[in-house]
């Protein structure tokens, strides 16, 4: 039933897209309004699956059915490829060394972090952030809440909060992974910014801190043979597979 309604929407708005720079003035507002509908529609359902998704949650905590997994084991365990694209991002997590800070997670802020990872899986950068903000305003040394903002406000292209908040994960954090996925995120965001020798250090220093962590070496080698065309390992999608 959903598919079929979400097919529906889609085909309405393709519909709109073609139609709309050669209609009239009084069209096109009546454009913008059934977007505005199918919009409120779609963000609608989004907040009843993600209730629904805290709900499934919620009976695996009381009941311990299924195969539900605490969220930073999970940010342990996963693994996945990375991809390769025009903005940079990184890859994530795993080591036998940490800080209890990034295991430890209130309970408040886990579930606005399950909430955030729904609309980060859809690709909802922004809701995401906003909810990922939230958890870190209730506690502020959750490194797994600052690992997704920073990896959202990277989607988003806010290179200055990313900076900002993997700055401060290098300097709160004690895994390995996550402080390579930290130094990797900078070196990404001075290429960016074609500071391409600071950017090598900090891919040289993010293989330094975590060797089996590729990425970095891949942006390296990338800034090194065609820094005018800059192709930066974007490994977020694993937090995509939490």
């Amino acid at each position: 039933m959903f598919q079929h309604m979400f097919s529906s929407m889609n085909e309405l708005l393709d519909g709109i897209t073609k139609q709309y720079p050669q209609a009239s003035d009084q069209e096109q507002m009546a454009f913008l309004k059934q977007i505005t509908e199918l919009k409120q529609m779609s963000d609608s359902f989004i907040e009843q699956w993600l209730i629904f998704e805290e709900k499934v949650s919620d009976f695996h905590d009381s009941f311990g059915e299924g195969q539900s997994v605490p969220i930073a084991q999970t940010v342990l365990e996963e693994e996945s490829e990375s991809i390769e694209g025009p903005i940079p991002v990184y890859s994530a997590v795993e080591s036998s060394t940490c800080n209890m800070s990034d295991l430890t997670i209130p309970e408040e802020a886990a579930l606005i972090i399950n909430r955030g990872q729904g609309y980060y899986k859809l690709f909802m950068f922004s809701h995401a952030a906003g909810l990922f903000q939230d958890a870190i305003s209730i506690a502020p040394e959750c490194n797994l809440a600052r690992l997704f903002l920073g990896m959202s406000q990277m989607h988003m292209q806010n290179w200055q909060e990313a900076q900002r908040q993997f700055q401060l994960l290098i300097v709160l954090s004690d895994f390995p992974k996550w402080l390579a996925l930290g130094y990797n995120a900078l070196g990404c965001i001075h290429a960016v910014h074609m500071n391409i020798a600071q950017a090598e250090k900090l891919f040289l220093k993010a293989y330094e801190v975590y060797p089996s962590f590729t990425d970095s070496l891949n942006n390296l080698k990338s800034c090194q043979e065609t820094p005018g065309q800059l192709s930066l390992y974007f490994g977020s999608t694993e937090l995509c597979c939490l």
